[in-house]
């Protein structure tokens, strides 16, 4: 009751809320649902068009189509027609990339502050659900120096309980090396599809950009959400900072007023320079701040999915 009374008070706009709320409503199953529910509901009087309230398992009967495939219970609930639809019929086969590599473990304000890797799972299962009341069928894999967990694509209900549960498992470990998951993924693409990256891309640049670009290449679609912490764009406010590196345990104490004014402008350049990089070669990238509701980022999807047709 309590989770439902906390989303009334925002007019049941579940993806109107901070993170910093959204964590406290329940697991990520339920997130995901209620996020994905007042997205919609925010969509309902715009001209977008291409979202059901329920999974496209079913199809429209057509002449011709196999009739050995007619979902007879539907039809003794509706008095028509309807063909189940099997994963090859899908409009468009995504694949979600997580990074869970130790650094996406961090918040700047532990216990309120959800950690990036929170908000990349959680971002991750509303557009798993998005993508399946869609009709497309939708994968996962989950890396940091390697790939440690797959999901092959598909499409339906189960699907959707699958990668929430897989995503829910997921833990902050190791270093990272988006290349070889990128590189991984390609070689296993048999269709073209929409490549979808969820990192905090404390990453090799180089190596990084030409997998992405091979992907481009082999004809995919691919969308960046470059996840930032509030803490990251920000010096605190105090007189002196401890630099820390959880993938290399590196340390270092630096003077607050001495450095802030440079390190604003380091951070503002180096998502710049991503930018740069990336939109040249036709790949989305959209920075999401970690304090920032989810509808902020689902819309940067929508309009990626709307280019796709």
């Amino acid at each position: 009751m309590a989770e439902l009374r906390t989303i009334s008070r925002y007019g049941n706009r579940a993806d109107l809320l901070d993170p910093a709320a959204l964590s406290q409503l329940g697991g990520i199953e339920f997130v995901a649902r209620e996020v994905v529910e007042g997205f919609l509901m925010g969509l309902h009087r715009s001209p977008h068009r291409g979202f059901s309230a329920e999974y496209a398992e079913l199809r429209a009967y057509q002449a011709g189509d196999d009739l050995r495939y007619i979902d007879w219970r539907m039809f003794g609930r509706s008095d028509r027609y309807y063909v189940k639809q099997f994963e090859e019929e899908t409009n468009l086969r995504a694949y979600l990339l997580v990074d869970v590599s130790e650094s996406m473990g961090w918040s700047s304000e532990p216990g309120v502050q959800p950690s990036k890797l929170w908000y990349s799972t959680h971002l991750a299962a509303c557009l798993a659900l998005i993508l399946l009341r869609q009709g497309d069928s939708v994968g996962m894999a989950a890396f940091h120096e390697r790939t440690i967990d797959r999901v092959r694509a598909r499409g339906g209900r189960r699907q959707w309980h699958e990668l929430a549960r897989r995503l829910k498992g997921l833990e902050a470990m190791g270093g990272t090396s988006a290349e070889g998951a990128l590189k991984d993924l390609a070689v296993r693409l048999r269709r073209r599809g929409l490549v979808v990256l969820l990192s905090d891309l404390l990453v090799d640049q180089e190596e990084t950009l030409t997998a992405l670009k091979f992907l481009r290449h082999h004809g995919h679609e691919v969308l960046v959400f470059h996840l930032v912490d509030p803490g990251e764009r920000e010096l605190p406010a105090a007189s002196e900072a401890r630099f820390y590196d959880p993938e290399t345990n590196d340390e270092l104490l630096v003077s607050v007023a001495d450095i802030r004014a440079e390190y604003r402008e380091a951070v503002r350049e180096a998502l710049e320079e991503w930018r740069r990089d990336l939109r040249p070669h036709g790949i989305d990238y959209e920075v999401v701040d970690t304090d920032s509701p989810l509808s902020l980022a689902l819309r940067a999807y929508l309009r990626k999915r709307e280019r796709l047709g």
